[in-house]
């Protein structure tokens, strides 16, 4: 009976660091987005801005 409680343990820290690996990878590409928005955004408003003072 211990080998099947080590074997669901095991298995279910399988899944944990599976998990965990998929919410790093999600994190990084909102945050890859995230910073792709704000380059996109910021050069807009700075070509708005130096336009607009010509």
């Amino acid at each position: 009976m211990t080998d099947t409680s080590e074997a669901n343990k095991e298995r279910n820290r399988e899944i944990a660091r599976n998990e965990e690996a998929k919410q790093v990878t999600g994190s990084v590409r909102v945050s890859t987005w995230a910073v792709a928005v704000v380059v996109i955004v910021g050069g807009l408003l700075f070509t708005l801005g130096w336009l607009a003072l010509r």
